[in-house]
């Protein structure tokens, strides 16, 4: 029934509203996402998207439906719904365990491996802001091996490549190293994730050999791709650069750096998901 629902969604142009159980080792959660299919039988590469502090929005969707016209399979994974949660941005915002992005990613991998129509081989990871951090969570190698001491079992092959886009956490993965493909975009001017730190992260792991990359855009903000996202400071966000981590971050739309990142991230998941 749901594989007959799902193809009468996809050819009707619409994403399908889907649900998959994360690999929570103990008790795992439901997560709904959206499913969009190209046209045709496949099978597709695939391309999982990941969404920050905000939760998913009209331009992760906008994201989704632009990888669906370039021939790939994407899913907009809602990591916030199924535990209550709207947006988790504020500094005095609700707790959030670590492991629910990481549980929910390798969940959507293997969901997407289970259907016909995608080539299980050839599924990227791509996330913006927080969710940046754990698509390149997913192809580190020392993360995946703790997830795997945390009594995970990881589907297999894993996650072919993957892109953050301004991600956070670029300090905590400076001394790590991905195995596999890595691009990062992030403006120079971002005061609320640094792209000195990310740069110094890229630069660290290609000296460990990795295959890690990184494009700084001058005079771009976070959400630089958002469309009709003014120049503002958002005033009451939690910022880990500011003193006592509070609060307040720039964002604004960027026409030339988002141009550029569609360009990159398209010959990106070219190269690595479609050879």
């Amino acid at each position: 029934m749901l594989g007959a629902l799902l193809a009468a969604l996809s050819l009707s142009g619409c994403a399908s509203h889907v649900s998959f159980l994360n690999v929570a080792p103990n008790a795992p959660v439901a997560i709904p996402a959206a499913l969009y299919r190209p046209s045709g039988p496949g099978p597709f590469p695939a391309v999982v998207l990941f969404h920050g502090c905000e939760g998913v929005t009209a331009s992760k969707h906008a994201w989704a439906r632009w990888f669906r016209e370039r021939g790939y399979v994407a899913l907009v994974v809602d990591s916030w719904t199924p535990r209550g949660l709207t947006e988790t941005c504020l500094k005095e915002g609700p707790e959030i365990d670590r492991f629910w992005r990481f549980d929910d990613g390798m969940g959507a991998l293997g969901y997407l491996q289970s259907l016909d129509f995608v080539n299980p081989a050839r599924i990227g990871a791509i996330g913006w802001s927080i969710g940046g951090v754990y698509s390149m969570a997913f192809i580190n190698g020392p993360s995946l091996e703790r997830a795997v001491k945390r009594g995970l079992t990881l589907p297999n092959p894993g996650y072919a490549a993957a892109a953050g886009i301004y991600p956070g956490g670029c300090f905590s993965l400076v001394d790590e190293r991905v195995i596999k493909p890595l691009l990062v975009l992030i403006g120079e001017a971002d005061d609320w994730t640094l792209a000195d730190e990310c740069e110094r992260m890229v630069n660290n792991m290609r000296s460990r050999g990795a295959d890690a990359s990184i494009v700084i855009y001058p005079g771009a903000y976070h959400y630089f791709d958002v469309e009709g996202q003014p120049l503002q400071v958002l005033p009451n966000v939690e910022n880990r650069n500011r003193p006592g981590g509070c609060c307040g971050a720039t964002v604004g739309y960027n026409a030339a750096a988002a141009a550029d990142a569609r360009r990159r991230v398209e010959e990106f998941f070219a190269r690595h998901l479609k050879r």
